[in-house]
């Protein structure tokens, strides 16, 4: 008799090739309008699924759980963040949360280093210009930004993405210097050639671009505070390719308003896909709809991670990409 395929229920598109495979291997059921499911439409969800695929965007919070039933064993979400998931509330159920990391650091730091680049080198700005029409031809004065050689960089949370982005800062001539947790091996401090600051409001104080690497966690929300803000010099840009919540976001609009800031670039923001209306307003910021992580290839790499740990996990083993206990 062959073996019950597990009922999977996804909550928003994926790739073509990843949604063929899980068709083949499960029971599975698709969101093929890509709607973002409603509140309602996720406890339903939580209620029928034996495993749950939700997306970064899904906020799979304590209500829906206490409403899932008892089959719901495992939630495979398609993204490396889990700051969406009660962690809590899942373990207290005894459903296992894995998710995909890993795969999406390279093309994560491209971005990152775009934005560097684009933000003091004025890009968006210059593209605005050439398509309202009113370029009248190359000036000595005209567009000036600032070059990124020389400068230094700070790199808040120096893990995979974050070392990822030193190794490529190295090669546009930048001074790496970051804040994290905890100190990374000296290996690979000399290979980055990576200054470590214990206090981040010193690193802040001193740096020329901060770039922000780091989870939304409860210690790391309002990270770079209206406080920390203030640190940071007037000719100083901001990097964020991470989660918006880790960065003051009200304090930072009046900042760059003020001329406090140099500039940031965000592909995310506090409230998305809300965006603050005074960031909308302002040149010297480079707004990104959180496709930092955006590949074809990426996204199908991650679609591979989310069928491994489900095939794993219903052979009876540890899947892989298991969420430890440690980051509840």
């Amino acid at each position: 008799m062959a073996k019950q395929k597990p009922q999977v229920i996804v909550t928003r598109r994926l790739p073509d090739v990843i949604e063929t495979r899980m068709m083949e291997l499960f029971d599975c059921r698709l969101n093929v309008d890509d709607v973002p499911m409603t509140h309602g439409q996720l406890v339903e969800a939580a209620q029928q699924a034996s495993i749950l695929v939700p997306a970064v965007t899904d906020r799979i919070d304590a209500a829906i759980l206490s409403q899932a039933g008892p089959q719901l064993k495992l939630i495979a979400s398609f993204g490396t963040g889990v700051d969406h998931i009660d962690l809590k509330s899942a373990r207290q159920r005894g459903i296992t949360v894995t998710n995909t990391p890993g795969v999406l650091t390279e093309d994560t730091a491209d971005m990152t280093m775009a934005m560097m680049l684009a933000l003091p080198r004025r890009l968006s700005e210059g593209e605005r210009l050439v398509r309202s029409g009113n370029w009248t031809g190359w000036g000595p004065t005209l567009m000036l930004g600032h070059r990124i050689w020389g400068k230094r960089l700070g790199i808040i949370g120096m893990g995979r993405i974050g070392q990822a982005v030193a190794r490529r800062a190295k090669g546009f001539g930048l001074a790496v210097h970051y804040h994290n947790r905890r100190r990374v091996h000296p290996d690979i401090e000399a290979e980055l050639e990576a200054t470590y600051w214990e206090s981040l409001d010193q690193m802040l104080s001193r740096m020329d671009i901060i770039s922000i690497h780091c989870p939304h966690t409860p210690a790391t929300y309002h990270l770079l505070s209206a406080r920390r803000l203030q640190l940071l010099h007037e000719h100083a840009y901001i990097v964020n390719t991470s989660r918006g919540e880790v960065i003051d976001e009200n304090a930072l609009a009046r900042m760059l308003t003020a001329g406090d800031i140099a500039g940031a670039a965000l592909d995310v923001f506090e409230h998305e896909p809300a965006i603050n209306p005074k960031l909308l307003k302002l040149d010297n910021v480079v707004l990104l709809p959180h496709m930092g992580s955006a590949t074809i290839e990426g996204r199908i790499a991650m679609g591979e991670k989310v069928i491994i740990n489900i095939k794993t996990f219903t052979d009876g083993h540890t899947p892989p990409d298991r969420v430890i206990e440690t980051m509840f």
